[in-house]
């Protein structure tokens, strides 16, 4: 019977016209009819009965319906064809991340985004290198740091983030075009905040020198002068690096001019600092080489610039470990480890930056010469012979692994 249901009507009618001799009439008439396909009645379990315990239990529902899961209350009627509809939980789910979803808003600026972008301008990551100025000024007098010294310190810190903040603002033109990630053009500082806190923190400075002494503030009313001149006038002219070079030697002679003794401090006594002079003229050349570099940072290109700094680190390093003795003493031997961690802190970025002046590298040699700073210091600070300068050495070098932490979370430059 399969087979003859599968020929057509016209070959089977001519195939039991020619069999009907053969079969009897009672199936020749069963094969005659086409053959018709049933599908079996769907099994449905018997629904329980009501509790008649309880009133409002519903009655068994009937026919297809009746494996469907109860409608809720508060469900809309059912329609002609919610019996056939699947439950809601098995319907495909609309994709509510499609771009037709309204975008959402930008979270509003938090404080802690504040606080970043005012780190971001007063250069946080590099303040480790100014406490060791004032601590080398006392040092190279052969002075143990006291009161004045801390105040100095203070100035010094004040100082130079204003200038911190007065560079972005004199640069926030320029920064807008070359560095617009920069607080002042990226909008997270205003302008007037920005030279508002540059104000604010050089009269901070001042005030805290006055409290030295009057050679004190006379010395930072030089220091403050000079960095104003530098960021306003002086920065992208060749006395720029002079300029800078300059405001770094003082803050040096301001730790040993506010550390010297009270009855010593007058105009004249000035003198009395000349043993600082040669450690504030090393840092300063030092500083000199490390601004010439930074002048390419935006831009990158210049080879010379990185190799007259890499030259100028190992005189200064020759000129510091300089013996004046046959034999070496504990402070030589102190100051000379000093000056090579000095040497290896500056010399690698910038030998990297004059073979690939790109910018990336040019600031990298740029914030390692920040950071070579800090062992300069203490090499300058450990003199020969002397346990309060080793001391003080010692006390400054443990201020690089915090100008390294900081380094990782704000740019030095």
């Amino acid at each position: 019977m399969t087979l003859l249901g599968r020929l057509s009507r016209g070959n089977r009618t001519s195939l039991l016209a020619r069999l009907a001799p053969l079969i009897p009439p009672a199936l020749l008439g069963r094969l005659a009819t086409p053959p018709t396909r049933t599908h079996p009645a769907p099994h449905h379990p018997p629904a329980p009965a009501p509790d008649p315990a309880r009133p409002d239990t519903p009655a068994p529902r009937e026919g297809p319906a009746a494996s469907l899961p109860p409608r809720p209350p508060d469900a809309p009627p059912a329609g002609p064809d919610t019996a056939q509809r699947p439950p809601d939980d098995t319907r495909p789910q609309r994709d509510r991340t499609s771009s037709r979803a309204e975008p959402s808003a930008s979270p509003a600026p938090t404080s802690g985004g504040t606080l970043h972008a005012w780190a971001e301008l007063l250069r946080v990551s590099a303040l480790s290198t100014v406490p060791g100025d004032a601590l080398t000024g006392a040092a190279a007098l052969g002075l143990r740091p006291n009161r004045r010294t801390a105040l100095a310190l203070g100035a010094s810190l004040c100082l130079y983030q204003a200038g911190m903040a007065l560079n972005d603002w004199a640069d926030r033109e320029e920064d807008a075009h070359d560095r617009p990630h920069r607080p002042i053009p990226s909008g997270r500082i205003t302008p007037t905040a920005a030279l508002t806190a540059a104000t604010v923190l050089t009269t901070a400075g001042l005030t805290l020198a006055a409290r030295a002494g009057r050679p004190a503030l006379a010395m930072a009313t030089a220091l403050a002068a000079t960095v104003w001149a530098y960021d306003l006038r002086l920065k992208h002219t060749p006395a720029g690096p002079a300029a800078m070079a300059t405001a770094r030697a003082l803050d040096l002679l301001l730790g040993a001019t506010a550390t010297r003794p009270a009855p010593a401090a007058t105009p004249r006594a000035l003198a009395g600092i000349r043993p600082a002079l040669p450690p504030a003229l090393l840092l300063g050349a030092h500083t000199y080489a490390v601004t010439s570099v930074s002048r390419h940072e935006a831009h990158g290109g210049s080879t010379l610039a990185p190799l007259a700094a890499l030259t100028a680190a190992f005189g200064i390093a020759a000129l510091t470990t300089r013996r004046h003795h046959t034999t070496a003493t504990a402070g030589e031997l102190l100051r000379a480890a000093l000056a090579t961690t000095y040497v290896r802190t500056a010399a690698t970025p910038l030998l990297h930056a004059a073979l690939n002046p790109s910018p990336p590298l040019t600031q990298r040699a740029v914030g390692g010469g920040i950071r070579a700073m800090i062992p300069l210091q203490a090499a300058l600070a450990a003199r020969p012979g002397d346990t309060t300068g080793a001391a003080t050495a010692l006390a400054v070098m443990g201020l690089a692994p915090l100008a390294r932490t900081l380094a990782r979370k704000v740019s030095p430059t």
